[in-house]
């Protein structure tokens, strides 16, 4: 009997409530870790999700020229955010959800505050790892010219675009990384396809993410390859899109269905 019970309670999928409790739970001990850790963990997360950027230029590099490979290419983009998740890094849009959790369940203003200055140092610091990646790209032959190239033209193609655009398409990554922070404590044995199927829903949708592409942004404008008004709107627009697909959409209808139960 007992292992029937067992073996049930295996089968059985977290309850909503449950699922809930674990992000709320990590969220806490987020907001009590010093912010030196947090600060260096948002910086290698922004290094390495410059890798979305990279081995989607890879993957372009050694495909015939002149078809199209678009659903080939984009699963490069999995990679850096593959890295920052399974890591354990502090992602900026992974916090749109995570911390916010256990201030709407019990709003102060110190926790408020809290909240705030986790999301400025995390946002920060990822975006200062993606700086040193395209400095260090600009600057140092890592790469040949053609390959430069590629990955000027994914970051051209992602960032220049019209800034209501681009607000309106980071709504739904906003949406998308935070139902996969949903997803990830019920996915036990399969993080790897749950992150990679949600990853590259993003990037073939071709929305906007405020990290990955910050990198593409900062390549360009240390190449002079676009302005930096059009740079900095791009980061304005992804941000906001961004929160709000996270935070004001996934996050208050997470709380919403389990207010009642807790």
């Amino acid at each position: 009997m007992h292992k029937d019970n067992q073996d049930v309670s295996d089968r059985l999928r977290l309850a909503s409530p449950t699922i809930y409790e674990i992000i709320a739970t990590e969220g806490r001990k987020e907001l009590r870790r010093p912010f030196q850790s947090l600060a260096w963990s948002a910086f290698v997360a922004g290094l390495a999700i410059s890798f979305s950027l990279l081995c989607e230029g890879f993957i372009k590099l050694h495909t015939p020229q002149g078809q199209d490979y678009y659903l080939l290419e984009n699963l490069g983009y999995i990679v850096g955010f593959m890295i920052v998740i399974q890591g354990r890094f502090q992602l900026f849009t992974e916090n749109t959800i995570t911390v916010i959790l256990p201030l709407l369940e019990n709003f102060t203003r110190f926790k408020f505050m809290r909240v705030v200055k986790l999301w400025g140092i995390v946002f920060g610091c990822n975006i200062l790892g993606t700086f040193v990646v395209a400095f260090l790209l600009t600057h140092f032959e890592f790469f040949s010219p053609r390959q430069m190239g590629i990955f000027l033209d994914i970051s051209y193609h992602a960032v220049e675009r019209d800034f209501l655009l681009i607000f309106i398409q980071a709504i739904p990554a906003g949406f998308l990384i935070a139902a996969l922070v949903w997803m990830l404590p019920s996915s036990e044995g399969n993080e790897f396809w749950v992150i990679s199927l949600m990853i590259y829903v993003i990037a073939i949708g071709d929305f906007a993410h405020i990290i990955a592409g910050s990198a593409e942004v900062f390549l360009l404008l240390l190449n002079d390859a676009t302005t930096l008004s059009q740079g900095a709107g791009y980061m304005v627009m992804a941000c906001l899109g961004n929160i709000i697909g996270g935070t004001g959409l996934f996050a208050l209808m997470a709380y919403a269905q389990v207010r009642e139960e807790m």
